[in-house]
Protein backbone atom coordinates (compact mmCIF):
# COMPACT_ATOMS: atom_id res chain seq x y z
CA UNK A 1 0.00 0.00 0.00
CA UNK A 2 1.64 3.44 -1.15
CA UNK A 3 1.03 5.96 2.15
CA UNK A 4 -0.67 8.96 0.69
CA UNK A 5 0.66 12.42 1.50
CA UNK A 6 -1.75 14.85 3.31
CA UNK A 7 -4.06 16.97 0.67
CA UNK A 8 -5.46 20.73 1.47
CA UNK A 9 -8.89 20.18 1.91
CA UNK A 10 -9.21 22.65 4.34
CA UNK A 11 -12.81 24.65 5.09
CA UNK A 12 -14.64 26.31 7.30
CA UNK A 13 -17.57 25.35 9.06
CA UNK A 14 -18.58 28.96 10.57
CA UNK A 15 -15.65 29.60 12.45
CA UNK A 16 -14.30 26.31 12.93
CA UNK A 17 -11.24 25.89 10.58
CA UNK A 18 -11.18 22.55 9.24
CA UNK A 19 -7.66 20.95 7.92
CA UNK A 20 -5.23 24.21 8.49
CA UNK A 21 -3.21 22.58 11.26
CA UNK A 22 -4.92 23.72 14.37
CA UNK A 23 -6.57 20.84 16.67
CA UNK A 24 -10.49 21.41 16.72
CA UNK A 25 -12.82 19.19 18.89
CA UNK A 26 -16.16 17.59 18.44
CA UNK A 27 -17.75 17.26 22.20
CA UNK A 28 -21.36 16.63 23.85
CA UNK A 29 -23.31 13.83 25.35
CA UNK A 30 -24.01 11.13 22.87
CA UNK A 31 -27.67 11.58 22.99
CA UNK A 32 -29.92 14.75 23.64
CA UNK A 33 -31.47 13.83 27.01
CA UNK A 34 -33.20 16.99 27.63
CA UNK A 35 -33.19 20.44 26.43
CA UNK A 36 -31.42 21.83 30.03
CA UNK A 37 -29.14 19.00 29.49
CA UNK A 38 -27.74 19.57 26.01
CA UNK A 39 -27.61 23.26 26.66
CA UNK A 40 -25.93 23.06 30.33
CA UNK A 41 -23.12 21.13 28.55
CA UNK A 42 -22.94 22.94 25.55
CA UNK A 43 -22.10 26.01 27.31
CA UNK A 44 -19.58 24.18 29.94
CA UNK A 45 -17.81 22.88 27.37
CA UNK A 46 -17.80 26.12 25.52
CA UNK A 47 -16.15 27.22 28.28
CA UNK A 48 -13.34 25.20 28.39
CA UNK A 49 -12.58 24.99 24.98
CA UNK A 50 -12.47 29.06 24.99
CA UNK A 51 -10.46 28.76 27.73
CA UNK A 52 -7.78 26.59 26.04
CA UNK A 53 -8.40 28.87 22.40
CA UNK A 54 -9.75 25.06 20.81
CA UNK A 55 -12.31 25.54 18.42
CA UNK A 56 -16.07 24.09 19.30
CA UNK A 57 -18.32 21.86 17.66
CA UNK A 58 -20.76 20.99 19.83
CA UNK A 59 -22.76 17.40 19.19
CA UNK A 60 -25.67 15.26 20.58
CA UNK A 61 -27.61 13.14 18.55
CA UNK A 62 -31.62 13.41 18.57
CA UNK A 63 -32.15 10.21 17.64
CA UNK A 64 -30.26 6.90 18.25
CA UNK A 65 -31.18 4.23 15.47
CA UNK A 66 -28.80 1.79 16.30
CA UNK A 67 -28.98 0.86 19.99
CA UNK A 68 -28.15 -3.01 21.26
CA UNK A 69 -31.68 -3.10 22.37
CA UNK A 70 -35.66 -1.95 21.24
CA UNK A 71 -36.10 -1.10 24.74
CA UNK A 72 -33.03 1.14 25.13
CA UNK A 73 -33.85 5.29 24.99
CA UNK A 74 -33.56 6.86 21.57
CA UNK A 75 -33.73 10.42 21.73
CA UNK A 76 -36.71 12.96 21.33
CA UNK A 77 -36.92 12.40 17.62
CA UNK A 78 -36.06 14.43 14.76
CA UNK A 79 -38.42 18.00 15.21
CA UNK A 80 -37.95 18.17 18.62
CA UNK A 81 -34.09 17.22 18.26
CA UNK A 82 -33.64 19.93 15.03
CA UNK A 83 -35.69 22.57 17.44
CA UNK A 84 -32.98 21.78 20.55
CA UNK A 85 -30.02 21.65 18.86
CA UNK A 86 -31.24 25.04 16.46
CA UNK A 87 -32.00 26.72 20.13
CA UNK A 88 -28.42 25.54 21.38
CA UNK A 89 -26.29 26.67 18.28
CA UNK A 90 -28.73 30.20 18.19
CA UNK A 91 -28.00 31.13 21.99
CA UNK A 92 -24.20 29.82 21.84
CA UNK A 93 -22.89 30.49 18.57
CA UNK A 94 -21.87 27.08 18.30
CA UNK A 95 -21.77 24.98 15.12
CA UNK A 96 -23.54 22.00 15.94
CA UNK A 97 -23.22 18.09 14.26
CA UNK A 98 -25.51 15.53 14.65
CA UNK A 99 -26.81 11.95 12.83
CA UNK A 100 -28.61 11.14 10.33
CA UNK A 101 -30.14 7.71 9.52
CA UNK A 102 -32.14 7.75 6.64
CA UNK A 103 -32.03 10.01 3.01
CA UNK A 104 -35.41 11.90 3.94
CA UNK A 105 -33.56 12.83 7.60
CA UNK A 106 -31.60 14.82 5.49
CA UNK A 107 -33.61 17.27 3.76
CA UNK A 108 -36.16 17.56 6.84
CA UNK A 109 -33.05 18.14 9.39
CA UNK A 110 -31.81 20.59 6.96
CA UNK A 111 -35.40 22.06 6.82
CA UNK A 112 -35.47 21.93 10.74
CA UNK A 113 -32.51 23.46 11.55
CA UNK A 114 -32.69 26.67 9.20
CA UNK A 115 -29.80 28.38 9.01
CA UNK A 116 -27.39 27.51 11.62
CA UNK A 117 -24.06 25.88 11.30
CA UNK A 118 -24.62 22.52 10.95
CA UNK A 119 -22.82 18.99 10.31
CA UNK A 120 -24.47 15.87 9.17
CA UNK A 121 -23.15 12.95 10.58
CA UNK A 122 -23.18 9.77 8.70
CA UNK A 123 -22.89 7.18 11.37
CA UNK A 124 -20.23 3.99 11.13
CA UNK A 125 -22.78 1.41 10.60
CA UNK A 126 -23.87 3.14 7.54
CA UNK A 127 -20.37 4.58 5.96
CA UNK A 128 -21.25 2.57 2.77
CA UNK A 129 -25.03 3.94 2.02
CA UNK A 130 -24.54 5.43 -1.06
CA UNK A 131 -28.04 6.79 -0.83
CA UNK A 132 -27.57 8.75 2.34
CA UNK A 133 -23.81 9.87 1.46
CA UNK A 134 -25.60 11.53 -2.09
CA UNK A 135 -28.72 12.75 0.10
CA UNK A 136 -26.42 14.37 2.51
CA UNK A 137 -24.15 15.61 -0.13
CA UNK A 138 -27.11 17.39 -1.38
CA UNK A 139 -27.50 19.35 1.66
CA UNK A 140 -25.02 21.62 0.83
CA UNK A 141 -23.67 21.11 4.53
CA UNK A 142 -20.70 20.07 5.94
CA UNK A 143 -20.18 15.74 6.27
CA UNK A 144 -18.87 13.81 8.69
CA UNK A 145 -18.51 10.08 7.80
CA UNK A 146 -17.53 8.16 10.96
CA UNK A 147 -15.53 4.62 9.35
CA UNK A 148 -17.32 1.31 9.82
CA UNK A 149 -15.46 -0.82 12.51
CA UNK A 150 -15.77 -3.04 9.21
CA UNK A 151 -13.97 -1.01 6.86
CA UNK A 152 -10.38 -0.47 5.84
CA UNK A 153 -8.58 2.89 6.09
CA UNK A 154 -8.11 3.28 2.66
CA UNK A 155 -11.69 1.92 1.29
CA UNK A 156 -13.13 5.21 2.80
CA UNK A 157 -12.09 7.21 0.22
CA UNK A 158 -15.14 5.48 -2.42
CA UNK A 159 -17.32 7.41 0.53
CA UNK A 160 -15.59 10.38 0.51
CA UNK A 161 -16.55 10.72 -3.36
CA UNK A 162 -19.50 9.60 -3.15
CA UNK A 163 -20.35 13.08 -1.10
CA UNK A 164 -17.54 15.01 -3.34
CA UNK A 165 -18.94 13.75 -6.32
CA UNK A 166 -22.89 14.75 -5.67
CA UNK A 167 -22.51 17.85 -3.69
CA UNK A 168 -24.15 21.02 -5.19
CA UNK A 169 -21.14 23.21 -6.65
CA UNK A 170 -20.06 26.19 -3.82
CA UNK A 171 -20.33 29.56 -4.31
CA UNK A 172 -16.95 30.00 -3.29
CA UNK A 173 -15.17 27.72 -6.22
CA UNK A 174 -14.07 25.02 -3.15
CA UNK A 175 -15.19 21.39 -2.67
CA UNK A 176 -17.49 20.25 -0.38
CA UNK A 177 -16.74 20.05 2.93
CA UNK A 178 -16.19 15.98 4.12
CA UNK A 179 -14.13 15.46 7.02
CA UNK A 180 -13.57 11.69 8.25
CA UNK A 181 -13.75 10.03 11.79
CA UNK A 182 -11.95 6.94 13.39
CA UNK A 183 -14.07 5.37 15.84
CA UNK A 184 -12.22 1.52 15.92
CA UNK A 185 -12.04 -1.03 14.01
CA UNK A 186 -14.08 -4.31 15.01
CA UNK A 187 -11.10 -7.13 16.54
CA UNK A 188 -13.72 -10.35 17.44
CA UNK A 189 -16.62 -10.35 19.26
CA UNK A 190 -17.24 -6.74 21.96
CA UNK A 191 -14.11 -5.31 21.09
CA UNK A 192 -12.10 -2.49 19.43
CA UNK A 193 -8.67 -1.70 18.20
CA UNK A 194 -7.44 1.31 16.24
CA UNK A 195 -4.85 1.15 13.63
CA UNK A 196 -3.13 4.77 13.96
CA UNK A 197 -2.00 4.20 10.19
CA UNK A 198 -5.37 4.51 9.69
CA UNK A 199 -4.95 8.10 10.48
CA UNK A 200 -2.30 9.32 8.07
CA UNK A 201 -4.05 7.18 5.56
CA UNK A 202 -7.22 8.57 5.54
CA UNK A 203 -5.91 12.18 5.35
CA UNK A 204 -4.24 11.51 2.11
CA UNK A 205 -8.18 12.58 1.34
CA UNK A 206 -10.17 14.13 3.55
CA UNK A 207 -9.23 15.96 7.02
CA UNK A 208 -9.35 13.55 9.82
CA UNK A 209 -10.92 13.52 13.27
CA UNK A 210 -9.96 10.92 16.06
CA UNK A 211 -13.02 9.55 18.10
CA UNK A 212 -11.71 9.34 21.49
CA UNK A 213 -14.40 7.89 23.05
CA UNK A 214 -16.00 5.26 20.92
CA UNK A 215 -12.95 3.63 20.17
CA UNK A 216 -12.94 2.72 23.82
CA UNK A 217 -16.36 1.19 23.62
CA UNK A 218 -17.21 -2.58 24.10
CA UNK A 219 -20.00 -2.89 21.92
CA UNK A 220 -23.11 -4.95 23.64
CA UNK A 221 -20.42 -6.09 25.73
CA UNK A 222 -22.83 -6.00 28.80
CA UNK A 223 -25.91 -7.95 27.13
CA UNK A 224 -28.72 -5.21 25.61
CA UNK A 225 -26.24 -2.19 26.15
CA UNK A 226 -22.68 -1.37 24.96
CA UNK A 227 -19.67 -1.40 27.60
CA UNK A 228 -16.28 0.70 27.94
CA UNK A 229 -13.18 1.46 28.85
CA UNK A 230 -12.70 5.13 29.08
CA UNK A 231 -9.31 4.75 31.23
CA UNK A 232 -8.38 4.67 27.94
CA UNK A 233 -9.47 7.46 26.23
CA UNK A 234 -6.98 9.77 27.15
CA UNK A 235 -4.15 7.36 26.01
CA UNK A 236 -5.59 6.70 22.47
CA UNK A 237 -6.28 10.46 21.91
CA UNK A 238 -2.68 11.30 22.71
CA UNK A 239 -1.10 8.51 20.41
CA UNK A 240 -3.85 9.95 17.96
CA UNK A 241 -2.75 13.68 17.81
CA UNK A 242 0.77 12.64 17.70
CA UNK A 243 0.21 10.65 14.78
CA UNK A 244 -1.23 14.11 13.08
CA UNK A 245 -5.27 14.50 12.73
CA UNK A 246 -7.13 17.52 12.18
CA UNK A 247 -9.72 16.99 15.00
CA UNK A 248 -10.58 15.17 18.34
CA UNK A 249 -14.46 13.80 18.86
CA UNK A 250 -15.23 13.11 22.59
CA UNK A 251 -18.59 12.29 24.26
CA UNK A 252 -18.83 14.00 27.09
CA UNK A 253 -21.18 13.55 30.06
CA UNK A 254 -21.74 15.08 33.30
CA UNK A 255 -22.93 12.21 35.64
CA UNK A 256 -21.65 8.65 32.67
CA UNK A 257 -23.19 6.78 35.42
CA UNK A 258 -26.80 7.53 34.55
CA UNK A 259 -26.41 8.46 30.94
CA UNK A 260 -29.14 7.47 28.92
CA UNK A 261 -26.77 6.44 25.98
CA UNK A 262 -23.08 5.07 25.92
CA UNK A 263 -22.16 6.55 29.17
CA UNK A 264 -20.18 3.42 29.66
CA UNK A 265 -16.97 4.85 27.54
CA UNK A 266 -17.61 8.56 27.85
CA UNK A 267 -15.55 11.08 29.25
CA UNK A 268 -16.81 12.66 32.51
CA UNK A 269 -16.80 16.57 32.04
CA UNK A 270 -14.89 17.30 35.15
CA UNK A 271 -11.70 14.97 33.39
CA UNK A 272 -12.02 17.13 30.20
CA UNK A 273 -9.55 20.01 30.60
CA UNK A 274 -7.28 18.19 31.66
CA UNK A 275 -7.15 15.32 28.38
CA UNK A 276 -7.28 18.67 25.99
CA UNK A 277 -4.37 20.02 27.81
CA UNK A 278 -2.81 16.85 27.03
CA UNK A 279 -3.68 16.97 23.47
CA UNK A 280 -2.41 20.43 23.19
CA UNK A 281 1.11 19.88 24.80
CA UNK A 282 1.09 16.58 22.90
CA UNK A 283 0.32 18.56 19.23
CA UNK A 284 2.96 21.73 20.60
CA UNK A 285 5.75 18.46 20.82
CA UNK A 286 4.94 17.29 17.77
CA UNK A 287 5.13 20.32 15.20
CA UNK A 288 7.74 22.05 17.25
CA UNK A 289 5.96 25.20 18.61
Amino acid sequence: MVLVTHQNHSFDIGPVHVGGGRLFLIAGPCVIESETHARTLAEAIQRIAADLHIPYIFKASYDKANRTSIRSFRGPGLIEGARILRAIAQGTALPILTDVHTPEDCLRLTRALGDVEAVLQIPAFLCRQTDLLIAAAHTGRAINIKKGQFAAPHDMKHAVEKVRDSAPARSDGKPARIFVTERGASFGYNNLVVDMRSLPIMRGFAPVVFDGTHSVQTPSAEGAVSGGEPEFISVLARAAVAAGVDGVFLEVHDDPAHARSDGANALRLDKLKGVLEELLAVQAAVSGK
